[in-house]
């Protein structure tokens, strides 16, 4: 899948941008499944009357009324739990189409690539649909639909993690441009930075050359490969449209994921192709099963900076 001159990039840069990784059916089972879910959701908020007749209304026009009218959408799309207290009835989004797009064999043929045939999905992943910056509330603080922070995907996950080998996967489900919020990054491997609880978890100030920075837009379909210690974070999204896109993680499966309070699976296994799991409705149960489990005890906070940090005074 990725030529030796790209992965000779990735390892020295620590970053990658591939295109045409996930296929045409794929990114319209995607579309298709989240309508599906955007038109439950919008109906019943209809008939709670917090919403206008959606009649007419496609996909984005009912996402951002939702958002306007302060309709919480943004977790039931989700494809894992919040860093938040989990209820028995917290709400998440587990389908076929994600399952399909998880366990793409084009995409995995490129993770197996960086490191190796024995491959986990990890259970940090995120749907990221990022309304036009001027319709944000001044309030508003959740990464995944707003500009994002300078970070380490490392630094988000326990530190038992620390020595796993993975690698993130940014899917553009639409264009990805400057305009529309693309993600940027600061090229290389350093060491980990300290992080603060800021806006968002975020990389110290006074660590980083931000004049180094080099943005990376991607055609839908495409994606952006980082090594867990690459910096890198987001531009506003200044266009008139959304900007949607996956964040997920694969590992060497036996290692640690970082949240080992949250399910994961064997997507690629080469040496025991029986363990690799394609049952959406299986998946679904196993994250069903750990909400359960979870709701009944205290929350496990999926980051580990504290804000009495030295560095974050």
């Amino acid at each position: 899948m990725l030529t030796p001159e790209q992965i000779a990039f990735f390892e020295t840069e620590g970053y990658l941008v591939v295109d045409d990784v996930l296929s045409e059916a794929t990114l319209t089972a995607i579309k298709a499944e989240y309508g599906a879910i955007m038109d439950g959701l919008y109906a019943g908020w209809q008939a709670e009357g917090r919403v206008p007749d959606g009649a007419g209304m496609d996909f984005w026009q009912k996402l951002l009324t939702a958002y306007a009218a302060g309709c919480a959408w943004f977790q039931p799309m989700d494809i894992t739990l919040p860093d938040a207290k989990i209820e028995p009835d917290t709400p998440f989004h587990i389908g076929p189409a994600v399952m399909q797009m998880l366990t793409d064999p084009r995409l995995l043929d490129m993770v197996e690539d960086l490191i190796g045939p024995e491959i986990t999905s990890n259970p940090i992943q995120h749907v990221r649909l990022k309304p036009p910056s001027r319709t944000l509330r001044g309030s508003e603080t959740t990464p995944h639909i707003m500009a994002t922070d300078w970070h380490q995907d490392r630094a988000v996950a326990h530190q038992e993690g620390d020595e796993t080998q993975i690698v993130t996967v940014w899917l553009a489900i639409g264009d990805a441009t400057p305009e529309n919020g693309c993600l940027k990054v600061i090229p290389g491997k350093p060491q980990m930075y300290p992080h603060c609880p800021q806006r968002q978890t975020s990389i110290a100030k006074g660590f980083l050359d931000e004049t180094k920075a080099v943005p990376l837009p991607v055609k839908a379909g495409g994606a952006v490969l980082f090594h867990p210690l690459t910096p890198h974070c987001s531009f506003d999204n200044t266009s008139d449209d959304f900007r949607w896109s996956f964040d997920i993680r694969y590992n060497v499966t036996g290692q640690h994921t970082g949240r080992a309070h949250l399910p994961d699976f064997v997507a690629r296994s080469r040496a025991n192709p029986e363990t690799e799991a394609r049952d959406w409705q299986a998946w679904k149960h196993r994250w069903e099963e750990t909400r359960a489990a979870l709701a009944r005890k205290d929350h496990i906070p999926n980051h580990r900076w504290k804000s009495d940090s030295p560095v974050c005074a």
